[in-house]
């Protein structure tokens, strides 16, 4: 089979989840999309079945609540705590709270998370999941995660590394400028670090929204990541631009 050659800078690497192709982990790759969810899962062994049953444990539990609630799709703002709901839902609705987003804007990283977790009570004990650039990482080692930032001349030039002692831990990405998901903002890439999914992934959103034009767009959105409770680490990328908060180690790639 004749080799293509792959632009991992292009927007259109994001849609054919190029990027993926990346990964040099040493673990058995396995794929699992289900309606919109699109999941790359890197274990020791494959996953398919596991992963595809609790894909569909939290999509049931999601749909489900959406039918009976459903301003939790649509709501662009955070909304009221529901001590009833089922686990994710509280999840979802906590972060966007924390992050001043509505609770879908956790959606990824809340399913990358229920996933990672339930395969980590199944005994995968060392595993990534990501879904759609929001990742869930329980290594048995050192990691450095590359940073994908569409056309920026930092795009996979740039890696954060995150510890073993630190995991598991998500690290989720928001971007203005590749990818469907909805961004009022112009980052590149606004990569999040947190022990919670779902808050990595809201987060993620909420600082990707304030990072506008140049500089000072920049500075707003580090500035707003020092408001949220419970982040680790941010890395922004706006052009040849570079900007970091928190407990974060960068690398050169």
């Amino acid at each position: 089979m004749q080799g293509r050659r792959i632009d991992t800078k292009s927007p259109g690497s994001y849609r054919e989840r190029t990027y993926r192709t990346l990964e040099q982990s040493g673990l058995v790759s396995t794929l699992v999309t289900m309606v919109e969810t699109d999941l790359h899962i890197l274990a020791p062994v494959d996953v398919e079945d596991a992963a595809l049953q609790l894909v569909a444990e939290c999509r049931r539990i999601l749909e489900g609540y959406i039918r009976n609630n459903p301003l939790f799709a649509v709501s662009m703002e955070p909304l009221p705590p529901d001590p009833a709901a089922p686990p994710p839902v509280r999840e979802m609705l906590a972060a966007g709270a924390a992050a001043d987003v509505g609770p879908m804007a956790a959606v990824a990283g809340t399913i990358a998370g229920f996933v990672g977790q339930g395969l980590l009570a199944a005994g995968i004990d060392d595993l990534i999941v990501e879904n759609g650039g929001d990742i869930f990482m329980a290594r048995q080692q050192d990691c450095t995660v590359s940073v994908f930032a569409g056309t920026s001349p930092l795009s996979n030039r740039v890696g954060i590394k995150v510890a073993r002692q630190d995991m598991p831990v998500a690290v989720c990405c928001s971007s203005g400028t590749v990818g469907h998901s909805v961004s009022f903002g112009r980052a590149d890439a606004a990569v999040v670090i947190a022990p919670d999914p779902a808050l990595a992934d809201a987060a993620a959103t909420r600082i990707g929204n304030e990072a506008g034009h140049g500089r000072e767009g920049l500075d707003r959105a580090l500035q707003v990541a020092a408001t949220i409770s419970g982040l680790s680490g941010v890395l922004i990328i706006h052009g040849d631009r570079l900007g970091a908060w928190g407990a974060l180690e960068i690398a050169r790639l």
